[in-house]
């Protein structure tokens, strides 16, 4: 015959599960409490910080905020490193270092290094661990360690409406146009015009798109169909559920 156990939880179960809902409640509101705001910005001074934008917590390393603009409706998420200059505590001039236009999205993990100008267009969202600098290491002494070689330093562009996806590098001198597509892991430098996508390291244009011939080449998916006027959200997940049962 098998042995009765015991329908109801053990105090040692019972005392877990109340500690780690105690916990997830209280790293909730550490997360609530340290995100950065117009309203409660803590102990960051940046030059400019939209409404409606929020630094989630923990950030990562900011340094050099009286430099930094940051536009409205900007989402940085958590452990995002932003800064302006080689190193706290330098002055820097009177004008912006590192600009972010209005709906800018950062994800999380990824690094923006403004030792000099660095401007990221409206609406540009990145996936996370993007790495976008002003700064490379030089190595031209070959008998000079080359982290001890001055490094060097050239604006980054990157136009409105871009996508830049998970792990891609953005490196100095980089000028994005308007509406591009860096794909995952892509490493960009020079030129590249609007509404391209780039991929690869190098990154190189893999397609397209001009008022004639749309996209070249022809995208492989059909375009996706626009949501009609006045559906809720309510019912898009009421529709989403039907299609799956």
């Amino acid at each position: 015959m098998p042995k009765n156990r015991n329908t109801f939880p053990s105090p040692t179960a019972w005392g877990r599960r109340v500690l780690a809902r105690a916990v997830h409640l209280g790293w909730r509101w550490v997360q609530e409490a340290g995100a950065v705001t117009a309203e409660h910005p803590g102990r960051l001074r940046f030059r400019r910080l939209g409404p409606g934008t929020r630094l989630a917590f923990p950030q990562g390393t900011v340094f050099g905020e009286a430099w930094i603009e940051l536009g409205d409706h900007c989402i940085i998420a958590e452990q995002v490193t932003l800064t302006a200059g080689m190193m706290p505590g330098l002055d820097l001039g009177c004008d912006p270092i590192l600009t972010l236009g209005d709906g800018v999205v950062l994800g999380r993990g990824s690094h923006v290094i403004a030792d000099t100008r660095v401007t990221i267009g409206s609406n540009t969202y990145c996936g996370p661990y993007v790495y976008i600098t002003s700064t490379n290491h030089s190595y031209d002494d070959p008998h000079e360690p080359v982290g001890r070689q001055w490094p060097r330093t050239d604006p980054v562009e990157i136009g409105p409406g871009c996508w830049l996806g998970t792990g891609a590098v953005i490196l100095p001198g980089a000028r994005l146009g308007r509406n591009v597509v860096v794909a995952a892991g892509a490493v960009v430098r020079g030129e590249v015009p609007d509404h391209s996508v780039v991929a690869g390291a190098p990154a190189r244009v893999v397609r397209s798109w001009d008022e004639e011939r749309g996209w070249q080449p022809p995208l492989r998916t059909p375009a996706p169909r626009p949501i009609p006027e006045g559906v809720t959200p309510e019912q898009l997940v009421a529709l989403a559920q039907l299609e799956e049962s």
